[in-house]
């Protein structure tokens, strides 16, 4: 297809999923785009099939983008523009080898990430999912207010670690300080002092030592190699009886089988859980847990605004722009990073 304004073709781009309307019309003005209206997750075999063909390639975090598919890609695949703000469900490094360009779309996630971080630490410590089944459930035989019934704990006043102190770790720590919470993080190396002393922060070297020390766990680190676990047995067991551990990340980064022996022994006061090991598929024991109060789960909702949605895809429109107007796409991820 070619552009009428321009006389030039254009590129042929391939949405992997289905994607806000606005989003969408946009991509089929400016591209030859072929879209996914029902939003049927497309089969590894349909996404070799589209990469042997097509210019582009728009994949989201449900999307293994591997060594082996870029492999087989055909050689008119130039860029790879993820809707995603992390890149680890694509082989960076299998990408550059092949000459194609791996964009994402960072920086429009962080606030309604931050925003659930948050809602998981209410939600969780103010009992706020079992207190709307009590309703729902059992209609009408609610017998009213009680003075010690459905405690909770208070939010302020409590230490919050947060693990992965970048823009969302960053982001929840403003909202956490808010809310009266004295915060604590673990990083690879303490964050700009100015902004440290802005939250009033304590940086810890040893995640180990900080988490036998807080009352609350925020996971905010990225998913790779090095943080695969990072949250093992060991280092869960390290953490308060009272304290509880909330997860917007990845779920990789927590050895989920150990946490649901804590969670199931008593041994930490609760979970909330946006993201899971083997997602979508939920572990059995988890959903038990969260039946009975000790934990709360939710289907990855972490940065489920529209506005974020269509956010992310104006950044993949401007990065497919950018590229096949022959600049640098704003958002290239390097091969050989984190």
């Amino acid at each position: 297809m070619t552009s009428p304004a321009t006389g030039k073709k254009k590129p042929r781009v391939y949405l992997t999923r289905k994607l806000p309307d606005a989003v969408e019309t946009r991509m089929r003005e400016l591209f030859d785009a072929e879209l996914n209206i029902d939003d049927t997750p497309r089969t590894r075999e349909q996404l070799a099939s589209a990469m042997a063909e097509v210019d582009v390639l728009v994949p989201t975090v449900t999307d293994r983008i591997d060594a082996d598919l870029i492999e087989k890609a055909g050689p008119q695949l130039k860029l790879i523009a993820g809707f995603s703000n992390g890149t680890d469900h694509i082989d960076v490094d299998a990408a550059a080898k092949r000459g194609i360009t791996v964009t994402n779309t960072p920086n429009v996630l962080t606030e309604d990430t931050a925003d659930m971080t948050m809602a998981l630490i209410f939600a969780v410590m103010r009992r706020l999912v079992e207190g709307s089944q009590v309703l729902m459930d059992k209609p009408g035989q609610w017998e009213g207010w009680s003075p010690t019934w459905m405690l909770g704990r208070r939010i302020g006043g409590k230490r919050i670690g947060i693990i992965g102190m970048g823009r969302i770790g960053t982001a929840v720590a403003r909202r956490a300080k808010a809310f009266g919470l004295s915060v604590h993080y673990h990083n690879r190396g303490p964050i700009n002092p100015a902004t440290e002393a802005e939250l009033e922060a304590t940086h810890w070297d040893s995640l180990d030592q900080m988490l036998a020390r807080v009352d609350i766990v925020s996971v905010n680190c990225p998913s790779t190699p090095a943080t695969f676990h990072l949250l093992s047995a060991r280092r869960l067991a390290l953490m308060q009886p009272s304290s509880i551990i909330v997860n917007t990340a990845r779920g990789d980064v927590i050895d989920e089988a150990a946490l649901i022996q804590l969670l199931r022994d008593g041994k930490i006061a609760g979970a909330g859980l946006d993201v899971f090991q083997n997602e979508p598929a939920i572990n059995p024991k988890l959903l038990k847990l969260a039946k009975e109060g000790k934990a709360v789960l939710f289907p990855h909702m972490g940065s489920a605004t529209l506005e974020g949605r269509i956010d992310m895809g104006d950044k993949v429109i401007i990065n497919i722009r950018a590229y096949f107007d022959g600049h640098r796409p704003p958002n290239r991820v390097l091969p050989g990073r984190d």
